[in-house]
């Protein structure tokens, strides 16, 4: 399950970068804002500009590396 290696990088991420989750049942109309079609979809934003998407589950180390190489 993604929840908690979710919140693992979350964790080490911080204060350089900032993880949001949003339940897309809920949000409906975010998520067909954002094309989100699988879960879990990761999306980096900066200053509102998305710079990068990817879905599935990756373990903490795997997120880590993803945002630190994508979002700068």
């Amino acid at each position: 399950m993604m929840a908690p290696e979710f919140v693992k990088a979350a964790a080490r991420l911080e204060p350089n970068y900032r993880l949001a989750k949003v339940n897309t049942e809920v949000e409906q109309e975010l998520a067909a804002r954002f094309a989100i079609r699988s879960i879990p979809t990761l999306v980096i934003f900066h200053r509102g500009q998305e710079l990068a998407r990817t879905s599935g589950a990756m373990p903490s180390d795997a997120l880590i590396n993803w945002v630190r190489s994508e979002g700068g």
